[in-house]
């Protein structure tokens, strides 16, 4: 009767759901999601799907959104101050601007965790580590940025590396404070007493507990990236003309606000929607696999 007993029980249980499971339950999650996806797919497929050439200059000049000539849409968005179709240009902005953000945080992200885990594993190089980390945060990535641009010139490629720089020292610092707390745990102590290599500790126990920690601070670092990115190519340091870029975009838009507001509000708004996305998944990943936030 016993055995029976645990056997219902058990099959009563409610069953755990996975972590993308929790993250599709939440609508705004979900959402979020979708939107960053859709933005990611004509991105990508922008070669496939923009209507113009991106590139192509003509008379018809600060057209505004949804101009309709001899019955047909021929530039849903409008053009901008040199005839260039809106619609083509956010296309391949948008892509410009996530390759940007994504290789700066994936890259940053994975050498400042890697120091941070370092540094908390082996003690006696932590205060080096940690005073290397506190120099480069003295250097903000705008003046990383204008600083690589002196040397090497404007460009995709020192924006990328200003960013990437300026991701270390707060992934490094973020995934310190995490393998602290792991290497105080027993499981560590134990794994050292039965005589388990520093390799086989730092990949098998101090990695994989920390690597949901890093990737929640990873994925709400994204929309930071963008905006910092975006930051830097309206400046005027990031991708050179006539290559499309959503923060240069939003810059050459700003001396026709008065009469064709479109040109500087349309990549602006397209960067508010990426970054909001990216910050509503992020929240909605750390509510899911962070522990203690889970009801």
């Amino acid at each position: 009767m016993s055995t029976t007993a645990e056997i219902d029980t058990a099959a009563l249980a409610p069953r755990r759901r996975a972590w993308w499971q929790l993250l599709l339950a939440d609508r705004a999650a979900a959402l979020g999601l979708l939107i960053l996806a859709l933005i990611v797919l004509g991105a990508a497929l922008a070669p496939l799907i923009a209507p113009h050439n991106p590139y192509a200059s003509s008379r018809a000049v600060m057209l505004p959104p949804v101009w309709e000539a001899r019955g047909t849409w021929t530039h849903i968005l409008g053009t901008d101050g040199q005839g260039r179709d809106m619609l083509s240009r956010i296309l391949y902005g948008t892509r410009t601007t996530l390759i940007i953000g994504v290789v700066a945080v994936l890259v940053g992200g994975i050498f400042g965790s890697l120091l941070g885990l370092l540094s908390a594993f082996y003690k006696r190089i932590d205060p080096y580590v940690m005073r290397l980390v506190d120099m480069m945060l003295s250097f903000p990535a705008i003046l990383l940025g204008l600083a690589l641009v002196a040397v090497f010139g404007p460009g995709v490629v020192p924006v990328i590396v200003a960013l990437a720089i300026a991701t270390i020292p707060d992934c490094a610092r973020i995934a310190r404070s995490i393998a602290v707390s792991v290497m105080e745990q027993e499981f560590i102590e134990a794994g050292r007493a039965v005589g388990l290599s520093d390799r086989a500790l730092f990949t098998r126990y101090l990695m994989r507990n920390c690597v949901s920690s890093i990737m929640i601070f990873i994925s709400l670092r994204f929309g930071q990236v963008i905006l910092i990115g975006a930051a830097l190519s309206f400046l005027g340091l990031g991708a050179r003309p006539p290559a499309a870029e959503l923060g240069m975009m939003a810059a050459q838009g700003r001396d026709f606000l008065l009469f064709a507001p479109h040109i500087a509000v349309i990549p602006s708004v397209a960067i508010f929607v990426i970054v909001l996305c990216a910050n509503i998944v992020g929240d909605a990943l750390r509510d899911v696999l962070d522990p203690r936030l889970r009801g």
